[in-house]
């Protein structure tokens, strides 16, 4: 029973993190408002917009190859580490002048999500 809904659920949160990815790349700056640090509109670096983009894009298909190719136990692992970037975010909001609903309610409930998914892979 909890097969399917560890499985569905690291791919929901694979998914999930790859269209955030994606997201960051087409539309940055509507994107790091939702993150909860609006970008400036004029003057600030771009790129940086672009890394975490790229760095969410990879998170996601790093998760959906290892669910497709290897075990349970890789995959939670996988979960468990990559639980430190919206654990990160969530300080990362704290401190640049986000809001406390934006910091916990997105960013730290995504860990308590992806820690909850690791621990269900872990005990298949």
């Amino acid at each position: 029973m909890l097969s399917p809904l560890a499985y569905g659920l690291a791919i929901v949160l694979s998914l999930f993190i790859a269209f955030i990815g994606v997201r960051f790349l087409v539309a940055p700056r509507a994107s790091a408002a939702g993150y909860g640090v609006p970008a400036a509109e004029h003057g600030g670096d771009p790129a940086y917009l672009t890394i975490k983009g790229v760095r969410d894009f990879t998170y996601g298909l790093v998760g959906l190859a290892l669910i497709a190719f290897t075990s349970a136990d890789a995959v939670a692992w996988f979960m468990l580490v990559v639980a430190v970037a919206p654990l990160a975010d969530t300080v990362i909001v704290l401190r640049h002048g986000g809001t406390r609903a934006t910091a916990f309610g997105i960013h730290f409930a995504t860990a308590l999500v992806v820690l909850l998914d690791a621990a269900l892979l872990f005990a298949l």
